[in-house]
């Protein structure tokens, strides 16, 4: 009875969505049923390191093989084990220095197998990292907290980005959704997520800063809220950007998340935009993240 309880329950993972953390229990996950996403969403170092691991670890395998046969590889003076690696190094990667070769058919043998592993691995890992690299990304750079405050007097909620690359993304849209904790008549708890209008939510050519207004009116679910009726809630504010990146011919999407501490209540946001002596538009990224009171 135990051993299948044990066998119903899983071991309880911690997740990030946005800013907040989910602890989840019960499902199954199989590592290797899902082994491509897990290459694709792990980071760089991490990625590096699990295919040095792995191509060691297959090196080790084969060269236990050919340590164990007798002698069936030409040039290895003495058998040492050390020797069998660095011959199975050369096969795996197909370098082939040639100073060292089967001379058995249980050394060609094994040399056989290692040789499809090699070419297979290679041309699997050539794929992951072509698919990494060629994985099109928005550079957005988005203001640290979102900020409510009067615009053209009327309360508005705003989120500043900007385009970090400084290239064309055209047909550029956004779209600002926030979600909150909602307890239906019953008493059951539910995430619910609600679109917040745009005063502007697309962009012909977006190349430098956008900044995005939600008027707060009697439609908006933010209507009437402060801090801590947010908190109450458990807000959370969402921006998707996405458009067309006119260099890698791609459509690119990026996306924020805020939760309710980080909405500032009566700021607004610093001016970043001016004008140069010689009559240039100039941008201080330098006060892209400040706001100020009133």
């Amino acid at each position: 009875m135990a051993k299948s309880l044990n066998e119903r329950m899983a071991k309880a993972r911690v997740v990030r969505l946005g800013g907040r953390e989910v602890i989840t229990e019960g499902l199954h996950l199989n590592f290797w049923a899902d082994i491509s996403h897990r290459c694709m969403t792990a980071s760089w170092p991490a990625f590096i390191g699990g295919a040095a691991l792995v191509f060691v670890a297959f090196n080790a395998f084969f060269a236990l093989f050919y340590w164990l046969g007798h002698q069936p590889i030409a040039n290895v003076p003495g058998g040492q084990y050390i020797d069998y690696l660095y011959f199975s190094i050369e096969t795996l990667s197909t370098a082939g220095y040639g100073d060292m070769h089967p001379q058995t058919h249980y050394g060609h043998f094994i040399a056989t197998i290692e040789l499809f592993t090699g070419v297979f691995s290679m041309s699997l890992m050539t794929g992951l990292i072509f698919a990494r690299f060629s994985r099109p990304s928005a550079r957005l750079l988005f203001a640290d907290n979102p900020v409510i405050s009067d615009h053209d007097g009327r309360p508005t909620l705003m989120i500043r980005f900007a385009n970090e690359r400084h290239n064309i993304i055209s047909n550029a849209t956004a779209r600002l959704w926030l979600f909150k904790d909602v307890v239906s008549r019953e008493g059951q708890s539910y995430r619910r997520f609600y679109e917040l209008p745009l005063l502007r939510n697309e962009s012909p050519a977006l190349a430098l800063s956008w900044t995005l207004f939600h008027i707060i009116d009697q439609n908006s679910p933010l209507d009437g809220l402060n801090a801590a009726d947010l908190e109450a809630v458990g807000v959370t504010l969402v921006v998707v950007v996405s458009g067309y990146d006119v260099v890698a011919a791609q459509t690119v999407h990026a996306r924020k998340s805020y939760d309710h501490p980080d909405i500032r209540f009566g700021h607004r946001y610093a001016e970043i935009l001016g004008t140069a002596d010689d009559g240039r538009l100039r941008i201080d990224y330098g006060r892209f993240h400040e706001t100020l009171e009133g």
